[in-house]
């Protein structure tokens, strides 16, 4: 058998390994199976061989893989076995431990109940124990916190309701305070307001206010509406620093953007040593803030007029004495008949005059001008940078504004001086004082043509009024004059009888038309003793009593009405005890009542005669009665 012939080329393959790889033992295949081929080599003297084996491989691995299978037999047998007692090995060792881990769990998880059986000794037996002991503990423990946490919660339940009680009456006390009140936090967040907070603010309920910005929501703003940084405002200024403040000239705004005069108070809320907000109380400063700046107006402005007083124009002339407002003029005015006017009219005409005095002044000066009630009847005004040429024009302007002017039967005048001062020197009280000297002059110049005018003012409004009073006046007049030459009077007392005949009723000016225009004069007469009509001679005598030319006619205009048996008004005097010119004027009125019968054909002469004797003694002086029948008797 040689190499080529081998088992289909099976050990060639075998031999071409041995010589290449070198191993002893190759295992080859061929179409029978696996070959189990060794070499071995023979050498002797001359032999060199290699000789080879070649078995198949079942010869060789037939025991070994019986063997295998009963090994392995045997081996899933002894698993089998090592399975079981591992299992019973488990339940010895692991049991407890699972004992545990379930009784740990329960424990972990609050259920208390659960306990670990304790089935052994070991270390494991004793874990169990100690586990179920603190369990037992636990469960104790448990129980006593229960009670407590029931004692607790019934002490906090109380405290709530306590709590709850008092921020009741904490609030029904905030509620009813009248002051306005709210807190903030650091932030400035509203975290509570009170009933009258609310109402002041026309909020509807505190969630409109609830985490809120305070400043933002009601006090950005000043009163003219100007915005207000939170920066400057002086409760957060309060809040940063920790200290109180007080503040009573700003406003809250409304709901509705109207604004509210405060004045509030600010103190911080302090928590264990740290600022965490404050509470602000405020009240509504309304009616405060009127009334001081009433009281202020009052200070420094006469009620009347609404001109300055006294106080401003003082201080007003310290602070314009200065060189830059130089020439400095001072304008000072009296006006003319104030006394007349309150005691004829009463102080309420006294008053209307004075405040169309104050509206002429004002239209009568320029803007910057100072104007001002000094006294009753006295102005002052106050004109910067004024030369005596513009000085003079105003005045002038003044005058003409007066003559505008006028109150029941006053036609108004001023008047008016003025002084310059161009540089420093003496003070401008000097100024006023010449101001007031120059007035003075005027007024002593004007004095009788004022006086005069007022009495043709009073006269011509009356005869407006009743166009019977004028006839009654000339008639009067006349007739006084008449009876002063009857009397053989020189001419001046005649002139005086004529004057006190013509004004002897100027006090009628104070009675109403309707009572003027009723009825004759024998009409008027019967009504003289009403309290109107007897009023007119005291007015009368106020009036004439004021002015120098008409002074000396007073007192015939106050007795015209007294009878020679006492029986007359306002003073009830009689006889001699009536001045002389009183009684002629009673006489001119009774002779002028019934001259005007004669001219209705009311009266025949004889008749009228009889009515003059029938007086003699009762309301006419005897000698005046005879005198006023002869001149009866003489007339056509």
């Amino acid at each position: 058998l040689t190499l080529a012939d081998g088992i289909n080329g099976m050990l060639l393959q075998a031999v071409k390994i041995h010589e290449t790889e070198g191993k002893e033992t190759v295992r080859v295949r061929n179409d029978r199976g696996p070959y189990i081929v060794h070499f071995n080599g023979f050498h002797r003297e001359g032999i060199d061989w290699l000789v080879l084996f070649a078995l198949p491989e079942n010869i060789f691995t037939a025991g070994i893989f019986r063997n295998m299978g009963f090994s392995l037999l045997l081996a899933v047998l002894a698993v089998i076995l090592a399975a079981i007692l591992c299992s019973k090995a488990a339940n010895v060792l692991m049991g407890p431990m699972e004992d545990l881990v379930l009784a740990a769990e329960s424990l972990s998880s609050g259920d208390l109940s659960r306990r670990a059986e304790v089935r052994r000794n070991d270390e494991i037996g004793r874990v169990a124990k100690a586990l179920n002991g603190m369990a037992e503990k636990l469960q104790a423990l448990f129980s006593s916190l229960e009670e407590i946490v029931k004692e607790r919660t019934a002490e906090l339940e109380e405290r709530n309701r306590e709590l709850v009680h008092n921020r009741e009456h904490l609030k029904l006390i905030l509620d009813s305070a009248a002051e306005g009140i709210f807190g903030i936090d650091r932030h400035g967040n509203c975290t509570f307001a009170n009933e009258s907070c609310l109402n002041m603010l026309g909020y509807g309920s505190f969630q409109d206010l609830a985490g809120k910005n305070m400043h933002f929501l009601i006090h950005y703003a000043s009163s003219d509406g100007s915005l207000m940084d939170e920066k400057e405002c002086k409760i957060f200024k309060s809040l940063r620093a920790g200290r109180g403040t007080s503040v009573e000239d700003e406003v809250f705004w409304r709901s509705d953007g109207t604004h509210l005069d405060v004045a509030y108070s600010s103190y911080p809320q302090f928590r264990n040593g740290e600022i965490v907000g404050a509470v602000i109380t405020f009240t509504d400063n309304t009616e405060r803030r009127k009334n001081q700046a009433r009281i202020n107006y009052m200070t420094y402005h006469d009620n009347l007029t609404g001109l300055y007083n006294r106080t401003f124009f003082e201080e007003e002339l310290k602070r314009l004495d200065r060189e830059e407002n130089f020439p400095l003029a001072i304008i000072f005015g009296d006006l003319n008949g104030l006394k007349l006017t309150n005691d004829v009219f009463g102080h309420t005409a006294g008053d209307e005059l004075l405040k169309k005095s104050a509206e002429a002044l004002k239209k009568a000066c320029r803007k910057d001008d100072v104007i001002a009630r000094v006294g009753g009847d006295e102005f002052t005004i106050i004109l910067p940078r004024t030369t005596p040429e513009i000085a003079e024009k105003i005045c002038g302007r003044i005058r003409e504004e007066f003559s505008k002017v006028r109150v029941n039967a006053i036609k108004a005048s001023i008047a008016v001086g003025y002084a310059v001062k161009d540089a420093p020197g003496e003070p401008a009280e000097e100024t006023v004082k010449d101001a007031e000297e120059a007035m003075y002059k005027r007024k002593s110049l004007t004095r009788k043509a004022v006086g005069s005018e007022m009495i043709d003012t009073i006269m011509d409004t009356l005869h407006e009024k009743n166009p019977r009073e004028k006839r009654h006046s000339e008639s009067m007049s006349r007739i006084c004059q008449e009876i002063g030459r009857a009397m053989k009077m020189s001419e001046t007392e005649i002139r005086k009888l004529k004057d006190a005949g013509y004004l002897h009723d100027i006090g009628k000016i104070i009675l109403d038309e309707d009572i003027l225009n009723k009825g004759d004069e024998l009409q008027l007469l019967e009504r003289y003793l009403d309290r109107e009509m007897a009023q007119h001679p005291v007015a009368g005598f106020r009036i004439l009593n004021l002015f120098e030319d008409t002074l000396d006619l007073a007192e015939g205009a106050f007795t015209h009405h007294e009878n020679w048996d006492g029986s007359g008004y306002p003073r009830g005097i009689k006889g001699e005890e009536i001045p002389l010119m009183g009684r002629i004027l009673r006489g001119a009125e009774t002779y002028d009542g019934i001259l005007i019968s004669l001219e209705k054909g009311v009266l025949a002469r004889e008749e009228a005669l009889e009515k003059i004797r029938e007086q003699r003694g009762t309301s006419l002086d005897p000698g005046i009665a005879d005198i006023l029948v002869s001149m009866a008797m003489d007339a056509k």
